[in-house]
């Protein structure tokens, strides 16, 4: 099992189990650079041991210089230059040295080990501090007297509240960074250490040898890395921008919780007549109304503090003000325990949304929800994306970049609004100069990303993703294969037209540039984007890529005789299926036709491809 991933969420929720998620990370780290260290370590050990070698070797590469036969006479026959000459090459061959490459080959090690000692540890060191500055803050603020002039109140309110959104920041900040660390890390030291290696093998007299059987896992370690690296600024590209989102607006981005409502309260505690604030995270679950807590202290490096307690919610009601010297309070009655129970939230807030979880009895109304109406895959779905794909493999399959380079969003918004409108998709000439290649192809990624659920659906992106995570390669294929055919009928078809046209796409690579590990990065999280937006869905993206790479690799052939999208796995062959499905033509389609079926293309005269 990999590491959980570190959710922007829960910093804002900040529970005790993010703390323990985020302390598995920073265990990971620790571990990552004690190994580091000692590799390092051994490799300088082996780099003296080769200066000592090239020490020696320059020894008697400087004696056997010295040395020279003298010859009788004033001239030497051809034997004896040959001799010397050889003396001369012995010469130059003992005066090899590699020892200070592999020394500038190991310095981006110890480069990244400066790196994750020092940005990681700043950045654990700022975010402890700035969780123990929080804690106090809050403890004080929470303490102030109801009693204080209301302009006293707000200026503190306003106080703890820049305290809080700065905590935040740093918070979203670390698990950004602790998340890039963990998958720098894949690269940045594998990379210099399999160049290590290739000197290493190369320097001995049998390195030839070595490195000819070492150079086949060289090549494909070198295109995994490429690949990873792909990947990586792909996946940190979105990380990045999900946290810039959850900094602008953290409410609209909150987790889905398994509990109705969960977070910090403080709860009274009358102890030998004096009445104590004690903090517990609680949660509450509406269908038993079952309330938890637990006594749990962020300052004590995410431990819990006792045993849980929880009882059967009867009761919620607020408190007011004049009652209490607290401030943000509210009443709960238990049905299995006697007394009334008073707790604190962390703000006005705060304290809103724990009393319309718990049906208190001045609850604040929900919000409506709006929904947009989105367009289906249709007749005229299917006819604009043929009608793009062929202007795109006619006019463009071999730019440079192509999928790659991003057309300019208006002219983008235009092109599909004219293509999709009936009443205008039939004045849209394509061929026309006015369409740019990347709008087009921009076009078909906007369309792709406009449908109401990805086109491998979100019933089985799950189902995807876990197939791409299987060891066997011949197993991912097979199991992919039944899944596209587990996919709608409409899905399926318009993924086999986009994956054909996919394909044409990397058999030009070497124009374009886009190989199928390129294409896997540009549609796999269009293709199967997950239904909510977390960094777990992003750190899945490089699978997503997997999926695509397989389904474009294999699209004709999965074994003998068998096509991934023509023929239907065995467990679920039907012939009036393979009967009813034909293959795509490469002809440009009219989007003012009406088709029989989905994959109909209208009858265009050749002449002009004939020519």
């Amino acid at each position: 099992m990999g590491l959980p991933a570190l959710e922007f969420s829960d910093c804002y929720l900040d529970s005790p189990q993010f703390r323990e998620r985020l302390k598995s990370h920073e265990l990971e780290l620790d571990k990552t650079n004690k190994f580091i260290k000692e590799l390092i370590k051994d490799g300088k050990a082996l780099i003296q041991a080769l200066k000592s070698l090239s020490t020696a070797k320059r020894k008697f590469a400087d004696s056997l210089n010295e040395f020279k036969f003298q010859c009788i006479g004033d001239a030497e026959t051809d034997d004896e230059i040959c001799i010397g000459e050889l003396a001369d090459m012995k010469s130059k061959t003992c005066t090899v040295s590699a020892e200070e490459n592999f020394l500038i080959i190991l310095r981006p090690k110890e480069t990244f080990i400066l790196f994750l000692l020092n940005l990681f540890q700043e950045a654990k060191k700022k975010y402890d501090k700035e969780t123990e500055k929080y804690c106090a803050v809050l403890e004080k603020h929470l303490s102030l007297s109801a009693k204080k002039k209301e302009s006293h109140l707000h200026e503190a309110d306003s106080q703890v509240d820049n305290v809080r959104q700065h905590f935040y920041e740093v918070s979203l900040e670390y698990v950004f960074k602790v998340q890039e660390v963990q998958e720098r890390k894949m690269f940045d030291f594998v990379e210099p250490l399999l160049a290590f290696l290739q000197g290493l093998f190369t320097y001995y007299h049998h390195g030839y040898e070595l490195a000819k059987d070492f150079n086949h896992f060289k090549t494909d370690l070198t295109i995994s890395i490429q690949n990873t690296r792909n990947r990586f600024e792909s996946t940190r590209s979105e990380v990045e921008s999900l946290m810039r989102k959850m900094k602008e607006n953290p409410h609209e981005h909150k987790s889905v919780s398994q509990h109705t409502m969960e977070g910090y309260l403080f709860v009274q505690e009358k102890r030998s007549f004096v009445s104590t604030w004690v903090k517990y995270y609680c949660t509450y679950h509406r269908e038993p109304k079952r309330v938890t807590m637990v006594l749990f202290d962020p300052k004590s490096g995410g431990k819990m503090q006792g045993e849980e307690e929880s009882f059967i919610l009867k009761s919620c009601t607020r408190r007011k003000t004049d009652s209490i010297e607290k401030r943000f309070c509210f009443d709960v009655e238990a049905v299995d325990r006697a007394g009334v129970i008073t707790m604190q939230a962390m703000s006005e807030e705060d304290r809103r949304l724990w009393m319309e979880a718990m049906d208190g009895r001045e609850p604040v109304g929900y919000h409506g929800y709006q929904f947009v109406v989105v367009t289906e895959l249709d007749v005229t779905g299917f006819n604009v994306m043929k009608k793009f794909i062929y202007a795109v493999d006619t006019r463009g399959i071999n730019e440079q970049g192509l999928y790659r380079i991003v057309g300019v969003n208006s002219r983008v918004q235009k092109l599909l609004n004219l293509a999709m409108d009936p009443k205008t998709c039939a004045d849209v000439e394509l061929e026309s100069p006015e369409w740019e290649i990347k709008t087009i192809t921009s076009a078909i990624k906007h369309y792709l990303r406009m449908l109401p659920a990805p086109l491998m659906t979100y019933q089985y992106q799950r189902s995807f993703i876990k197939a791409a995570k299987l060891d066997n390669p011949e197993a991912r294929v097979t199991e992919i294969h039944a899944l596209v055919h587990r996919l709608p009928e409409k899905n399926r078809q318009m993924l086999e037209l986009l994956i054909k046209h996919l394909a044409n796409v990397a058999n030009h690579h070497h124009q374009n540039l886009m190989t199928i590990a390129n294409l896997g990065v540009v549609f796999g999280p269009t293709l199967l984007r997950p239904q909510e937006e977390t960094v777990a869905a992003i750190m899945d993206i490089k699978f997503q890529n997997i999926v695509v790479e397989i389904l474009i690799e294999h699209h004709e052939r999965v074994r003998a005789n068998k096509y991934i999208f023509r023929d239907v796995p065995s467990s679920a062959a039907s012939l009036t299926n393979l009967s009813r499905r034909k293959s795509i033509e490469s002809k440009a389609p009219s989007c003012s036709e009406r088709p029989l079926t989905l994959f109909h293309t209208p009858t265009h005269s050749l002449k002009g491809e004939m020519n």
